[in-house]
């Protein structure tokens, strides 16, 4: 999608901080981070919102999730625990509308987040 900001994060015309880049998916630091921790892991393809994930994107939706394990095991918060969270539409906290997975950890996370 031509005005997306991540599509141009995963096209190279915005600079980011990568973490994980594979064929299905791409992580990177959240320039406004909540946490020593504070990843986004986008599927390659273009989806707005979980709302718009289709039964066929089930194993990218799981592969998202293993990212985000593989990034927390590897910055250390694998034992003491870390968040993973997507946040859907704008009553749900969404700004960008490409789905992405926030991983957080490093911090003591409260419930419920506000």
């Amino acid at each position: 999608m031509a005005d997306c900001l991540f599509c141009k994060i995963r096209d190279g015309e915005i600079p980011a901080k990568l973490i994980h880049q594979d064929d299905r998916a791409l992580a990177f630091h959240d320039l406004h981070a909540q946490a020593p921790l504070h990843a986004l892991v986008i599927p390659r393809r273009h989806i707005a919102t979980l709302n718009d994930a289709a039964v066929e994107d089930e194993a990218l939706i799981g592969h998202l999730a293993r990212v985000a394990a593989e990034i927390a095991r590897d910055a250390g918060y694998a034992e003491s625990g870390y968040r993973t969270v997507f946040n859907v539409n704008r009553g749900g906290g969404q700004t960008v509308f490409h789905l992405h997975l926030h991983v957080l950890g490093g911090r003591a996370l409260e419930w419920p987040p506000g």
